[in-house]
């Protein structure tokens, strides 16, 4: 610098540094150290529509009243806000009318008709009440926050008081006790082969958990689709936590009091599952992997043969050309078009697998289509992200990019003119050979709203079977496609089906089979299934046949095995456990129109499909370990045999009258039963009062044409609702009130019983007749009258005690009298 220069630069005081003015060579005066910041005394509030933003000076929290019975909460630690958007909640929806802001000394209030939130202003702690001013859920310290110096942003945290006995449930398919309290969990979307009890995380991300605090439940929902944590006690038994590695403090507040009305409250959040193709509720065979060509037709010829009912046959990443997605290996399948022809002409619909991994080959067409329009991943210094999975060196698309999911969506024709009719997304953690996963700094469109891998990683799954899902739709015009995948994120159920991963031949993971399928269903991912019989390992007969028991009544029933291991079908193990196999796949085509209507009543209302105990009874504070008991739907009670040997066991039955599903032996509710179940027999009962739809067996969904239907219905001294839903199976037609939905009304006492039928929807089936059996009748009935008019026919019990009716499906009433 020149002496003039110097000369012309004035002298800086002390007394000027200390306002903040330095010398170019002096350290920064006055930074902050980074540690963790809380929220200070509340300074402000103001009101914009529905939302109320509260500040104390810096940072500013916003308190937003979506519905009377959910408040979402978010907090800007700088006062800034970061965009809304989510693809948890697709479309934010503002249903609350009511609401009001009042203000005392020492809080304010955001009040609906049935919760309140509450904003504590001296220490800016969070807290809700039901109408009754009971608190439910509430702040121990005040939202708090880190800056993280590495990417940006913040870690962001959130601590809830925890209450002696307070029970949490939810997080999806966490390996664990149904019950989480006492554990830490993290959601990362993770490749996990064979993995352990207790292990964490998985293969899914849903950052949703019940509460239940003494016998009022309420959910949280925090949609952060970062590496998230939740603290459930293990840490601190007063205390629960979440926080997350980044993004913001974002969370809902779903009211109950019952924890069914969280989950259905939370399914107006995040969406249901449409319906599936009726096919998809049958029996599934798939193997790592089923080839050449000639392997897969004797499959299908077995199936047949021995009468055992399947309905989809898998492909397995040996179907393709040296794992290239979109391709044929035409040495194993020559004429894949026909194979699958002539498999459909037998009833078997064919379900291949994708991977996200596209092989870097100049030859290959749909590399060169993502090459083309830059539709792949990139790093941070705009190399191209590339990793080894089965093809070898591969690049994946950025499926958080609308224009890469509608290129992505189009790729499947190929195989839909080819006439495949359900896709496999697998491999979409996503899952990288040698490193785990995608590194950070991978760059992803994320709609509009950039970011980096962390951002990205739990929703990348869930994008590509968005991706996957609506390409098939528009493909298929009319008809639903299946989908299925390995990862997902809170609202995958929109567009696909889940299976729980590669899970291990062994009792232990069957009985965690059935704690990670009732998981996922109360939080919200209904249509979900396990590898029966585990991915890997070595069953022995009783474990697989048991497997099949809990697999028919699993929302998704696949059985699925890895390719070193023995070939597992149901005749793999000799001709006793053929039979035992046979008979409860038979059962699951019986039950089919029953499991279909549960399917509807999850679409349409929200209600999961699988219940556990503690979600029909909350108040019981003993049922909050109970694990072995769920309904499917809440007609019929399953507790399945998870030991080996084992030939009975204790079963509890929620308050009511309940009958054996076998014996039709009744059963008073509220207490435990000793239930016995040899090998080719399982515990199951079907609650009072229930009228339960029955096909007759076919060897694939629609073999037969239906001349009637068959109902069970079970007497009741009290009044019972039941329903039953029936549509076209395999359109969207649905949607335009193509369907029947009907309600029966059942009630009776010591000499008669009662049958009420309405119905709604536009679509009538063809068959005319019902064919009704009465269960536990205290009674030998004398007189039936249908509509007014009495019927000439004679009565008399079966074997099993059932009395036998016919009706029109269109009967308005019907009157079994003594």
């Amino acid at each position: 610098m020149e002496e003039k220069e110097k000369q012309s630069l004035p002298e800086i005081s002390i007394e000027q540094l200390e306002e903040g003015v330095q010398h170019v060579n002096n350290p920064i005066i006055g930074l902050k150290p980074i540690e963790k910041r809380y929220l200070q005394s509340v300074k402000e509030c103001k009101q914009v529509n529905n939302s109320f933003y509260f500040t104390d000076g810096e940072s500013t929290v916003e308190v937003m009243v979506v519905s009377d019975e959910i408040i979402r909460v978010r907090m800007a630690p700088q006062g800034t806000f970061l965009e809304d958007f989510s693809y948890a909640v697709p479309k934010l929806v503002n249903s609350a009318t009511v609401f009001s802001l009042s203000e005392t000394e020492e809080d304010y209030r955001v009040e609906t008709n049935t919760v309140s939130c509450i904003i504590n202003k001296k220490h800016f702690l969070v807290s809700f009440a039901d109408n009754q001013q009971n608190i439910i859920n509430e702040d121990l310290s005040a939202m708090h926050w880190e800056e993280n110096v590495d990417f940006g942003g913040y870690y962001v945290y959130c601590t809830k008081k925890g209450h002696p006995g307070e029970g949490y449930f939810g997080l999806g398919d966490k390996p664990t006790t149904f019950n989480m309290r006492g554990k830490r969990f993290q959601n990362w979307n993770t490749d996990t082969y064979s993995f352990a009890k207790d292990q964490d995380p998985l293969y899914r991300s849903i950052p949703f958990y019940i509460g239940l605090k003494e016998t009022t439940a309420y959910g949280i929902f925090f949609d952060n689709s970062y590496r998230t944590y939740f603290d459930f006690g293990q840490e601190d038994q007063d205390k629960t936590s979440f926080w997350a590695e980044g993004g913001e403090l974002l969370y809902y507040y779903i009211h109950g009091p019952h924890m069914m009305d969280v989950v259905k409250r939370y399914h107006t959040l995040t969406g249901t599952h449409p319906m599936p193709p009726q096919w998809a509720l049958g029996y599934q065979q798939c193997r790592w992997s089923y080839y050449p060509e000639s392997k897969v037709r004797k499959l299908g010829k077995t199936f047949r043969d021995k009468k055992i009912p399947c309905d989809a046959l898998y492909l397995d990443i040996d179907y393709m050309d040296g794992y290239r997605c979109f391709t044929w290996n035409k040495k194993y399948f020559p004429d894949p078009k026909k194979m699958v022809k002539e498999l459909a002409d037998d009833g078997f619909k064919t379900v291949v697998i994708i991977d996200p991994g596209i092989k870097v080959d100049e030859n290959y067409w749909v590399y060169k289509e993502g090459k083309e329009n830059k539709y792949f991943c990139r790093r941070s210094d705009d190399y191209f992200m590339e990793g080894h999975v089965w093809p070898g060196r591969c690049q994946f698309p950025d499926f958080t990019n609308p224009e890469v999911r509608e290129w992505w969506g189009g790729l499947f024709k190929g195989l839909v003119d080819t006439g495949v009719a359900g896709i496999w997304n697998d491999m979409n953690e996503p899952a990288v050979f040698g490193s785990g996963t995608f590194p950070d700094d991978v760059r992803h469109q994320y709609d509009g709203h950039r970011g980096s891998h962390r951002k990205a990683h739990n929703v990348y799954g869930m994008q590509m079977v968005r991706a996957t899902y609506d390409g098939l739709k528009k493909l298929y015009k009319n008809k639903r496609p299946l989908t299925i995948t390995r990862a997902g994120y809170a609202g995958v159920q929109r567009y696909s089906s889940v299976w729980t991963g590669d899970n291990l031949a062994s009792w232990e993971h069957l009985k965690l089979a059935l704690l990670q399928c009732v998981r996922l269903s109360v939080s919200g991912v209904s249509f979900c299934g396990t590898d029966i019989g585990g991915f890997t390992g070595e069953p022995d007969g009783e474990l697989f046949s048991r497997w099949i028991q809990l697999g028919v009544f699993s929302p998704f029933m696949r059985a699925h095995s890895a390719g070193d291991t023995r070939e597992r079908e149901p005749w793999s193990y000799g001709e006793e456990f053929e039979a035992i196999n046979r008979k409860f796949i038979e059962l699951r085509y019986k039950l089919m129109p029953y499991f279909y209507s549960a399917f509807w009543e999850h679409h349409k209302y929200g209600f999961p499909i699988l219940r556990p105990v503690v979600m029909l009874e909350q108040d019981k504070i003993e049922n909050r370990t109970r694990e072995e008991e769920f309904t499917f739907g809440d007609k019929i009670l399953i507790s399945p045999i998870l030991n080996p040997g084992q030939t009975s066991k204790t079963v509890y039955l929620p308050e009511g009258k309940w009958f054996d599903y076998w014996t039709h032996e009744s059963y008073e509710g509220g207490r435990e039963h000793t239930a016995h179940a040899e090998l080719d027999s399982m515990p199951i009962f079907v609650r009072a009062g229930s009228v339960i739809p029955e096909w007759p067996v076919m060897q694939y969904v629609g073999e037969k044409d239906l001349e009637e239907i068959k109902f069970q219905v079970y007497h009741s001294p009290y009044e019972v609702n039941s329903f039953y839903y029936e549509d076209h199976g395999d359109t969207f037609a649905y949607e335009q009130d193509i369907y029947t939905e009907k309600k029966f009304v059942v009630k009776g006492d010591d000499q008669s019983l009662n049958i009420r039928q309405s119905s709604e929807g536009l679509y009538t089936p063809r068959y005319e007749t019902y064919d009704l059996k009465l269960i536990g009748l205290p009674f030998l009935p004398k007189r039936i009258i249908i509509d007014g008019k009495e019927q000439i026919v004679d009565l008399e019990f079966d074997a099993l005690k059932r009395v036998r009716i016919q009706a029109n499906k269109n009967f308005k009433e019907i009157q079994v009298l003594s």
